[in-house]
């Protein structure tokens, strides 16, 4: 069945929606929801500068812990359809307390977030449900890291149980840097989110992103995509929110694909069932292809950032159908999503020091961009008091483009990056290096 037939059959309104975040990811799923001739009004919240460059869209801004007036509020502008951008708000529960006062929500619950607002309840997750993922380990001291540490024939990945916005997982080198970790977490570096610590036993092989629009019982699968964590050319330096990425990857074989939903998603949704959690959103599946197969690294609640950017050019204006459809239970399972024939590939130009300590409040200043088959998604701006647009996060921009190859992709990319400039501008020169000629690659450099 195509959406397009879905289409007729759906009497339910597309009217108004609701966006919750403030990133890159949000403006560019409102980018894609806009296209849809159903939706009249998208309403952003808080949004950042550049939302409003987008069709349709307004910026609004709402307590999210103020309950009574939020829910007054979207009742007054007719919510139909409400998409939960970030993993905080995911994992505080408002997902389930927009559905008790009767909105269609496309975002778990708080019970559903936990994937991954806690990597130990993940981990233990897919060995109950017998997930292929690396071997951890649960502490809760330094010195009960230490001894398993010590034990180790390798080096351990450190993880930081709770959510600290990408940059709570290292991958150390030594069984000293493993410990230093470790000591850092327990420390307080990532507050709360660190009061827990996962141990994994590192694992080798290109990573890939898989995504499935879900209802809780049935799925759809999203074009998959390719991350780049490290801050620096090479995948080197301190691992970030994302850097860029591409979208379709090439090493996703059809082999690959078929054991994925196989071995790993199927049995998610299925344990997600039998413990009687009803997820409505995306699932996000960080995977490794190793020599024994794919692997689990982690899951996500949410779109990924910069992997959504990536692939939302790539959808056809009924892809807000198939998020309703998820929000209110109803997908058939034989829904297509019919999408660009196109490659899709992403650039995130940072503030200088991201993701350490940066500053902010520069003046952005655009010169002659090509915005044939390329997106800017603002992700850390905002308006200064002479209307000026300047930087206001770690993530700055994310520069989209789509092409017949990824030669061409990349190429427009860094060609439209070199018209844009703000104090302390940075970006890898080299994403998509994995799919991009060498001598694309020299060109970039």
């Amino acid at each position: 069945m195509s959406i397009n037939s879905i289409n007729k059959k759906t009497s339910n309104k597309l009217e108004n929606i609701l966006i919750i975040g403030n990133g890159g990811r949000e403006n560019s799923l409102a980018w894609a929801i806009q296209k849809n001739e159903l939706v009249k009004n998208i309403y952003i919240l808080p949004g950042n500068a550049g939302s409003k460059k987008i069709n349709k869209c307004e910026r609004i801004s709402l307590d999210l812990n103020d309950i009574k007036a939020l829910t007054s509020k979207l009742k007054f502008l007719n919510i139909d359809l409400i998409v939960i951008g970030p993993e905080t708000p995911l994992a505080d529960g408002l997902g389930e307390v927009l559905r008790k006062n009767n909105f269609d929500v496309f975002g778990p619950g708080a019970d559903g977030a936990k994937l991954e607002s806690s990597k130990s309840w993940a981990k233990e997750f897919m060995k109950e449900a017998n997930i292929p993922t690396a071997n951890f380990w649960k502490v809760k001291s330094l010195k009960q890291a230490k001894e398993i540490i010590f034990r180790s024939p390798n080096p351990l990945v450190v993880k930081a149980d709770g959510l600290a916005s990408g940059k709570g997982v290292f991958i150390p080198e030594s069984k000293e840097a493993s410990i230093n970790a470790t000591e850092e977490i327990f420390k307080g570096k990532f507050g709360d989110a660190g009061e827990i610590v996962v141990l994994e036993e590192k694992i080798e092989g290109p990573e890939v992103s898989v995504f499935a629009l879900c209802d809780g019982k049935k799925y759809v699968l999203l074009p998959t995509a390719q991350d780049h964590k490290r801050l620096n050319d090479n995948d080197e330096g301190p691992n970030t929110g994302g850097m860029g990425a591409y979208s379709p990857t090439p090493i996703m074989t059809k082999s690959y694909l078929e054991s994925i939903i196989k071995q790993i998603i199927e049995p998610t949704i299925d344990s997600l069932l039998r413990k009687n959690i009803d997820y409505k959103g995306v699932l996000y599946f960080g995977l490794m292809i190793t020599k024994l197969g794919p692997k689990v690294i982690e899951y996500n609640c949410r779109f990924g950032d910069p992997e959504c950017q990536t692939i939302m050019p790539l959808m056809d204006k009924d892809f807000v159908i198939l998020l309703q459809k998820c929000a209110q239970g109803n997908l058939t399972g034989n829904e297509k999503i019919k999408m660009s024939n196109k490659f899709s590939g992403c650039v995130i130009a940072t503030s200088k020091g991201y993701p350490h300590s940066y500053e902010k409040g520069f003046p952005i200043n655009y010169g002659n961009i090509d915005f044939e088959d390329c997106q800017i998604f603002d992700s850390g701006t905002s308006l200064n008091s002479n209307g000026e647009f300047i930087t206001n996060g770690g993530r700055v921009l994310s520069i989209v483009c789509q092409g017949k190859d990824f030669n061409k992709v990349f190429e427009k990319a860094y060609k439209n990056l070199k018209e844009i400039n703000f104090e302390g501008i940075y970006y890898r020169k080299d994403i998509g290096h994995q799919v991009r000629l060498k001598k694309m690659v020299k060109r970039a450099n």
